[in-house]
Order: C-alpha cells, then structure tokens, then sequence
C-alpha cells in the first residue's frame, strides 16, 4: 500500500502541541505517522505539499439537525425562546418532503467540503439515512421522541423501538434513541425509554423558560402546551433544575450527549462531571435565541465533557462548527485556545463513541481538514479561531 505524506507549515494533532513544517503520512484511509519536517523516522512516498495554513483533524459537529435546513431563513429571531418553537412548529408543517429531502442533502454535501468528518444528528423521521450512508460523513443519528401525554408513553416507546430495530437492520448508520428535552417528554415515557435501553441524546437546560417550568408547571412553556392542547395533562414540577431532574430520571449516563448546558450552576456542574455527560454547546443557537450564554470556564473546571455543535438552521447561520469555536473564542478571550479546537475535534469524536476521529496519530482514521493561509500563520489557533479562516476537506486519494 502506498503512503503519500500531507506536508503544512502547522499541523495541529490536537493530543499534543502543534508542529512547525508538520508532516502527516496517510496509507490507505488511516494515518500512519505524524511528524516535524525532516524526521529520521519519516515513511518515504510521494509528499504533497498544502501550503501556508493548518493541517488538522476534521471537525465534528456533536449537535445539528439536518432535517431542519429547509428551515433556514422561515423562523425569525429575536422574539423570544417560545415564540421561535412555535415557528418552526408552523414552518416545518408548511415545507414539502421534497423540499426537506432536497435541503438536507445539500446540507450534508456541503459538510463534507468544508472540514466536518462527523455529525451528531437529531432526527424524528429518519428520511436521510441513505443520504448519510452514501456521503463521506460518519454519522450517528439520534431518533427523537417527543410525546407530552402520558397516555401516549407505552405506544410512542414501542414506535421508537420499531423505528431503531427496521434502521439497524436496513442500514450502516448508527441510530440511538433520544428524547428531546424534559419538558417535551413526559416522566412516564422517559422512565420507559431509560428501562429499554437508555437515550444517547437530550436537549438540557437550554433555556429559562425550561427551568421554570421544571420548578413552577407555569410561565411561557405552560403557555404553549395550552395552545398546543396539552394543558390538561397533569404535571407536578419537581422543583428543581434540569440536570438535577434528569438525575433523578436516570437520564445521565457517560454516553449521553446533552445539549446546550446553558441553564446550570456549581451542582449541576458537578453532577454532569461526575456521571460523565458530554455537553454540547451550541453558542451561536444560544446567542441568536436569546437564552443565555453557558459558563464554559467553570464547565472546564468542573471537569464536565464539552463539545461542539451548531443546532439547526432554524436557530442558526451555518452548520459550520467552526463558526461557533470562533464565537466561543470571542466570548471568552481568555480560554485556552487548544481547549476550543479540542471541543470542535476530540471532544466531539469521545461525545459520539467515534474512537478513530478527532486527532491525529498512527492509526486513526485519515479524517482530515485544512484552513489554508495567505502567509504561514504565526500561532496555528489564532489562524482557526480569527473568523477569518475557511476549512477544507482534505481528500487524500
């Protein structure tokens, strides 16, 4: 088998400090070795030099939906959490299966060119899955199940374990369970799903709006089930925040990915940490819904598991993850750099079981991105994190 070696004035392998004049030699689809320029233990074979810029692992995109790009543009921003839900509420019932299945492949399509080599998808219909299967990315698809009403729990579980099992054996695309959020899914059916077989996926503490309604059963969510017509259904608020009711739910396990961590303090902090939950964080979502901004230093502290993940186009400019590494950098000028690249790469590849992605060293998978340069860089995470910088996806056959 033949090895080419991929040549960069940085290469950032993201387990370890970056290398000035970095080489990383590919045989096949796995890396093989990475190194300095001018390395005795150096493979020979053909180099092919990228230029100025930086060689990295591909990005991976722990949180999106792809379902929701045709939704890009049709739900407004600025009006509050609620009022955006009951928007895309509207807007997806008024878009065509064509159109969605026509925009989520162009979202797909134009993940792979631009440095995602893997994506955490939410998704309630599974129409994409061949899609996924035929494009470059690896992917882990999240079957989401949102049912309010008790009476529904025992036949919205059985549909989901219908859904998982026809997917798992029609395809190659990994598919998990997960429940959209606390105050989407009743007890009842979230106690169901933990006894099944556990949710790898949850949307947690996103907003105000969810914990108060986790403390009170009232405010702007209250609201909506009644115009939803699910204000009759009986709930006694457990009176405490998100994550210390998902604990209390059995929800919090090392392979659930969460997303947001907006709404949480020291104990929550604490909790997450300790059960091992990775954390997706969504900053430009969060921004542009207005629900506030997550404590990433003191999640870091903590010892809590973070990634990165863009949301949706309803609720986003792009499905970009570097786009929100940037708006993080931005938001906490004095965060270890390497800490956010890390999130956008290694972390996501640990949130989703994706052992061969998110760094480069021999033997993992020749996943690979490059954020070209006018001029060499002088500091390779300034260059990724400057909003400046376009990611390409390096394609090495």
């Amino acid at each position: 088998m033949s090895t080419v070696t991929l040549a960069a004035s940085w290469v950032l392998p993201v387990d370890g400090p970056p290398l000035p004049d970095g080489r990383v030699a590919v045989e096949g689809d796995r890396v093989a070795w990475v190194g300095p320029a001018g390395e005795p233990s150096a493979p020979g074979g053909a180099v092919r030099d990228l230029g100025p810029g930086v060689l990295l692992p591909g990005l991976v995109n722990a949180h999106c939906h792809l379902e929701l790009s045709s939704l890009q543009g049709k739900t407004p921003w600025g009006q509050g959490f609620v009022p955006w839900v009951e928007e895309v509420v509207a807007a997806r019932a008024r878009t065509g299966e064509e159109e969605a299945a026509a925009r989520t492949a162009w979202a797909i399509a134009s993940l792979e060119e631009r440095g995602t080599v893997a994506v955490g998808d939410i998704s309630n219909r599974l129409a994409h899955l061949d899609v996924l299967e035929e494009s470059g990315l690896r992917a882990v698809v999240f079957l989401e199940v949102l049912a309010w009403d008790p009476a529904r729990a025992a036949e919205s579980a059985e549909w989901a374990e219908d859904r998982l099992v026809a997917a798992a054996t029609d395809g190659a695309v990994d598919v998990r369970l997960a429940a959209h959020a606390l105050h989407s899914v009743s007890p009842e059916l979230l106690r169901d799903l933990v006894e099944r077989r556990g949710i790898g996926a949850i949307h947690l503490a996103e907003s105000p709006e969810e914990s108060r309604f986790l403390q009170s059963a009232d405010g702007a969510w209250a609201g909506f089930l009644d115009r939803r017509g699910l204000g009759h259904v009986p709930f006694t608020p457990p009176g405490t925040s998100p994550v210390r009711y998902a604990d209390q739910l059995g929800l919090l396990h090392p392979g659930l990915v969460a997303a947001h961590g907006v709404q949480v303090d020291g104990t929550d902090r604490e909790i997450l940490s300790r059960r091992g939950v990775s954390v997706a964080l969504c900053p430009r979502s969060n921004r542009n819904l207005g629900v506030g901004t997550a404590d990433v230093p003191a999640l870091l502290a903590a010892g809590v598991r973070l990634c990165l993940g863009t949301d949706s186009l309803a609720s986003t400019e792009s499905l970009d993850v570097l786009d929100d590494a940037v708006l993080l950098a931005r938001q906490f000028p004095d965060l270890d750099p390497a800490a956010i690249v890390h999130m956008a790469t290694a972390g996501g590849a640990e949130a989703l079981g994706l052992e061969d992605l998110g760094t480069l060293a021999p033997g993992r998978a020749a996943a690979l991105a490059f954020a070209p340069a006018a001029v060499d860089p002088r500091d390779p995470y300034a260059h990724l994190l400057s909003g400046e910088a376009t990611l390409q996806t390096v394609r090495v056959a």
